[in-house]
């Protein structure tokens, strides 16, 4: 039997970090390294203090070993209070703070180090602690909760990296009475933990956490505050994700507790944060949204616009990222669901999987999106999201089929009961826009396009489509603007390609023929194989006097679409049947 050379014992891990650290590196290497250095001298000196030892110093990290909790607690909220007064000596860009996690539990002891998940558990929880804060275990603060005046803010428990069980973690501050309180900007917390947090089952929750008005300047503050609340108010227009209350959110103007510490506290998966800055007449919004589950960015975006009329300013930044934070949480939840077993999926996952197949566009992929919309309808025939999923799964196999009636029956009937399950989703009365769109009825589909974007003001579907109507209408120039607006708000939409081969038939109608072709060209880069598109720009060629470069089109337009008649153009249901042959005419000049 091999010779045992490590001993078990009962151990306080102490796991300290120096936030900011890399960011201070970039800056200036020297400086932080003697910085660091500074402050580490303190952590060792006030650790010996207290009866412990340093071990392991790895970077910006470090770690210490105690035998008692108490004298661990201590060690920390003494070095913590050095290394602030010492921060607040010099310039704030030249400034460190540390965080630091503390564990206790046993631990595997060998040539002076210290192994075991206790250790890693004070690391993990490390993480959660404000800058010059403290997170400890639920282990640790069970031995020192009646020994201290230190007071605890339970943050919940969370699964950690690599460690089997859940974790309570709580933050650990000085009494109120003290000379300094580490856990200030925790004060909200206690009142939102004690609320019913969204049950883990079911779709995600997003917060908005208030924006960042950097500069000092009230009015600027006041803006971001008011973008931060549209973007509020848009979320919770989209319907399939739960929005944390402005009431809650708002209260964590502290970015230094971290997106994990926050999301748990609000109950959200997903949080948005942004910081808003102004320089003369222009203004700029640097927004990110974050997965707090991990805290790892998901998606971030600058907005740079002119300061002239604030309210159309806001509104149409608001609108922008509501768009985009829809489709990117989305595009996130779809890859989550590859993580859980089919059979495991709730009816929510089964959309947002069905989406995925449908985002890929090909027709084994759409056959699979349609099993997996009707598995979730067999599951809850009365959920708005999955009705939705169906009417659009119809309607685009409609579109493909040039208006089949029995798919547009099918799009009309889950789109009426979705509207009875909710009438304040925007998405059914798009639904049945479109519908009236492919049967020839603009007018009637104006009505519910105007109340689907009444609802939803973000949602650029319903614009795309109310640009559709307008233009059927024979109004080219008032259809123009809507296509406008959902390339806004919409940039990177799968179907992008759609709207864009509608935008070319509007600045057709204009005459307008340069801009039919950088509006084609965007298309076909989108989607080669959409003859719409390519056929209108032939036309605008030839218009242009370009007709070497419409030959070659015509070329490829002729291998793409062999089988291709003008009845396809003709079947576009224009209320002016002229529209039509204005089209095909223009197309038939490069023949």
């Amino acid at each position: 039997m091999a010779e045992r050379n490590y001993t078990r014992q009962l151990a306080t891990i102490i796991s300290i970090d120096a936030a900011g650290f890399s960011r201070f590196m970039g800056i200036d290497d020297e400086s932080a390294v003697a910085a660091f250095e500074e402050r580490r001298d303190i952590i060792v000196d006030s650790c010996g203090a207290f009866g412990g030892r340093t071990f392991g110093d790895a970077g910006d990290s470090i770690m210490a070993e105690f035998g008692n909790p108490i004298e661990a607690l201590r060690a920390a909220f003494d070095f913590q209070g050095r290394i602030l007064a010492l921060n607040q000596s010099v310039a704030e860009d030249m400034r460190m703070p540390f965080r630091a996690g503390i564990n206790t539990g046993d631990v595997i002891v060998r040539g002076g180090r210290l192994y075991g998940d206790d250790v890693n558990i004070a690391a993990r929880i490390q993480e959660f602690a404000p800058h010059d804060g403290l997170a400890i275990s639920e282990t640790t603060w069970h031995h020192v909760k009646d020994k201290t005046t230190a007071e605890f803010t339970d943050l919940g428990e969370f699964m950690l990296k690599n460690i089997a069980l859940p974790v309570r973690v709580l933050i650990a501050g000085r009494s109120s009475n003290g000379s300094s309180s580490p856990t200030a900007s925790l004060a909200a917390i206690p009142q939102i933990h004690g609320q019913q947090k969204p049950s883990p089952k079911g779709p995600p929750a997003i917060a908005v956490l208030p924006f960042g008005g950097d500069g000092g300047e009230r009015d600027v503050g006041y803006m971001a505050d008011g973008i931060a609340e549209d973007i509020i108010y848009g979320l919770s227009n989209t319907r399939w994700l739960s929005v944390i209350a402005k009431s809650s959110s708002f209260q964590f103007r502290d970015d230094t507790l971290g997106t994990r510490v926050i999301g748990n506290a609000l109950g959200a998966r997903y949080l948005v944060s942004g910081t808003l800055m102004r320089n003369g007449g222009k203004i700029r919004l640097n927004t990110s949204l974050a997965d707090a589950s991990n805290g790892r960015l998901v998606w971030s975006q600058r907005f740079d616009r002119d300061l002239v009329d604030i309210f159309n300013l806001r509104d149409q930044i608001g609108s922008e990222i509501v768009s985009m934070l829809d489709k990117e949480v989305d595009r996130a939840e779809q890859a989550r669901t590859f993580q859980v077993p089919w059979e495991s999926l709730e009816t929510w996952q089964l959309v947002r999987r069905g989406r995925w197949h449908m985002n890929r566009r090909t027709r084994g992929d759409t056959e699979t999106a349609l099993e997996f919309f009707e598995k979730a309808y067999r599951e809850d025939p009365n959920s708005s999201a999955v009705l939705n999923e169906l009417a659009w799964w119809y309607f685009w196999r409609a579109w493909l089929r040039f208006g089949d009636s029995d798919d547009l029956n099918k799009v009309e009937q889950f789109a009426c009961k979705a509207l009875l399950m909710d009438s304040l989703d925007a998405r059914p009365h798009a639904h049945l826009g479109v519908v009236d769109i492919m049967r020839g009825e603009p007018r009637s589909a104006v009505e519910h396009l105007e109340e689907a974007i009444h609802i939803n003001p973000s949602f650029a579907f319903a614009r795309s489509a109310m640009g559709s109507a307008h233009l059927l209408l024979g109004n080219a120039a008032a259809a123009i603007p809507f296509f406008l607006d959902t390339e806004r708000l919409s940039p990177f939409d799968l179907y992008r390609f759609h709207n864009l081969g509608e935008l070319a038939a509007a600045y057709n109608f204009v005459e307008d023929w340069s801009s039919v072709i950088a509006a084609a060209d965007r298309s076909l880069n989108l989607s080669p194989g959409y003859f719409y598109a390519r056929f209108l720009k032939i036309g605008a060629l030839m218009r242009s006097g370009r007709k070497d470069e419409a030959e070659r089109e015509l070329a490829i337009f002729a291998t793409r679409h062999p089988d291709f008649s003008e009845q396809r153009v003709r079947w576009i249901p224009f209320v002016d049947k002229a529209a039509n042959e204005f089209l095909i005419a223009n197309f038939e000049l490069a023949k």
